[in-house]
């Protein structure tokens, strides 16, 4: 086995027991953590894997959230019976966003999601709709409930994230084996080259677009259930730059990096409490010395594994 199995394989083991080794505090901590961590690897299959500069990916975060949120409290739906429209809505929404800014490259995409960011924090905000219940978000979701059994403390919500986070590496695993995932790595690598191979690029992006959007409304999804409540600071531009800056600190298209990404950006600040409103300074130096003495991030991805050889038919999909 090589150093990056047996990483997952002591970091699976150490979480799958960690409930029973910290106390409630740290094991909320760790609740967020796992939920920030899959929305950090959804973020990395848009931005690690297919090289699109997104950073509106709050906004599929946000609307998982709100979707269990209003069908739970404004229409009485079962949690449960929420979860399949909070990762269906933010793929339609993925889709809709995507396809007039699919053919921008680089910094362009990179601006036209940060304006859909601030549109949606401002529907939040100013209730547009009148769902969303304006700054002070939704309070009162219901707790989870399974053949009459409630899930409601923090062990259950905690094993919950947990396995929402090993689904999550499987599909990137088996994204990365797969047809569409070498595909997503030529295009990263040379957009030029991979269109000459008969790659359709555009399809492809809107795939890694998708995709991420599910996995991330997802976590939305679980992180309402979490807090039973939501508001639009947990959704801002702001958190679009965390998860972003996560991906490239952990190193993109990395499993470990990303988790390590996670930890730095988010369970570090937490260990040191006194610096917590120097939150956001900590992520600037973070990102600057890690591009300076680690551009490709704290553990870059190896993709010696990847045929450099993969056949795609002419026009092909």
């Amino acid at each position: 086995m090589n150093k990056t199995t047996i990483s997952a394989i002591i970091f699976i083991c150490v979480m799958a027991v960690l409930p029973a080794l910290v106390d409630s505090a740290w094991l909320s901590i760790g609740i967020t953590f796992l939920v920030f961590a899959v929305v950090a690897f959804s973020q990395d299959i848009i931005l690690g894997r297919a090289g699109i500069f997104n950073m509106g990916h709050a906004i599929f975060f946000g609307i998982g959230a709100y979707t269990t949120a209003i069908l739970n409290v404004q229409f009485g739906i079962d949690i449960i019976f929420t979860v399949p429209f909070a990762i269906i809505f933010p793929i339609i929404v993925a889709i809709l966003i995507t396809i007039p800014i699919i053919h921008l490259k680089g910094d362009y995409f990179l601006v036209a999601t940060i304006g859909f960011t601030i549109i949606f924090e401002q529907v939040l905000k100013n209730d547009i709709f009148g769902l969303t219940g304006g700054p002070n978000g939704i309070f009162g979701i219901d707790v989870v409930r399974i053949f009459g059994y409630e899930l409601y403390s923090d062990t259950h919500i905690y094993y919950m994230a947990f396995a929402l986070l090993l689904v999550t590496l499987l599909i990137i695993r088996n994204l990365d084996n797969s047809k569409y995932g070498r595909a997503l790595y030529y295009i990263n690598k040379d957009e030029i080259a991979a269109r000459s191979m008969g790659i359709n690029i555009s399809y492809y992006k809107l795939f890694a677009y998708a995709l991420g959007a599910a996995i991330a409304g997802a976590a939305g999804s679980l992180f309402a259930i979490q807090y039973s409540a939501v508001s639009p600071e947990s959704f801002n531009f702001m958190q679009s730059v965390m998860f972003f800056a996560i991906v490239l600190v952990g190193g993109s298209a990395s499993l470990p990096g990303v988790i390590i990404g996670t930890f730095v950006m988010f369970v570090l600040p937490e260990l040191f409490t006194e610096f917590q409103e120097s939150r956001y300074l900590i992520f600037g130096a973070a990102m600057v010395l890690t591009m300076i003495m680690r551009p490709n991030g704290v553990w870059p991805a190896k993709f010696g594994n990847i045929p450099t050889f993969l056949k795609f038919k002419k026009g092909a999909k």
